[in-house]
């Protein structure tokens, strides 16, 4: 479990690196796909050790992200 959690991580902090570089934009889906990927590892984490704050600032996090992408695809049809 672990191992996901650090997956998590890593997707969290590459999104974060690529978006301050300005490699992507913050409305970009494949921020918002980093942004998913990263709370998904988190929460499997979290499940493990049974940490509830993490586990719900990480659902929020992603329920967040999905929206981005589904206004995102939504605008352009």
């Amino acid at each position: 479990m672990q191992a996901l959690g650090w997956l998590g991580t890593l997707a969290y902090l590459v999104g974060y690196l690529l978006l301050s570089v300005g490699k992507i934009s913050a409305s970009g889906k494949l921020y918002h796909l980093l942004n998913i990927a990263g709370a998904i590892g988190l929460i499997f984490n979290a499940l493990f050790f049974v940490d509830y704050p993490n586990i719900v600032v990480n659902v929020v996090w992603m329920a967040i992200a999905i929206f981005a992408i589904y206004r995102r695809t939504r605008g352009r049809t």
